[in-house]
């Protein structure tokens, strides 16, 4: 799940790895409108950004990025995708936040927060790495060769 389209470059870089993740798993895309920018403070559009979240997900297992969580390598990451395997049937939302991060109640919620790396990414390009780096979970998974 994330918030707001991926546009040029970013979104082609996206749309090719979520193809790939595809060919593994069971995988969507679900975007929530972003909010604009100028529509209040960064707490308000984290707030009504995550009610999109919050409607979207409601009774799903819920898995955050976001730079204050915890910073896996690609393996650790590979078995964190085993332990939700092993949960009952039930959907996964990995969240990308928007421009302003994600609303702290989605953060509380979610069975796990995980970092991309301490640096601060434009949601956009952290939405790259993230499915990147579930592409290469997977791959770690199914004994595949891209992970070396």
């Amino acid at each position: 799940m994330v918030v707001g389209r991926a546009r040029g470059g970013l979104a082609e870089a996206a749309a090719d790895y979520e193809a790939r993740i595809r060919k593994l798993a069971k995988f969507d895309v679900v975007v929530v409108k972003d909010e604009p920018l100028d529509r209040g403070t960064a707490a308000e559009i984290r707030q009504r950004e995550g009610d999109r979240i919050e409607a979207t997900t409601a009774g799903w297992t819920v898995v955050s990025f976001d730079r204050k969580g915890e910073q896996v390598t690609s393996e650790r990451l590979a078995e964190l995708l085993g332990d939700l395997e092993q949960r009952p049937p039930q959907k996964t939302a990995f969240v990308v936040g928007g421009a302003e991060g994600i609303d702290p109640r989605i953060l509380e919620g979610s069975v796990f927060q995980l970092a991309l790396g301490r640096v601060t990414l434009p949601h956009q390009l952290a939405r790259v790495v993230a499915v990147e780096q579930l592409y290469r979970a997977l791959t770690i998974r199914r004994g595949l060769p891209y992970h070396r």
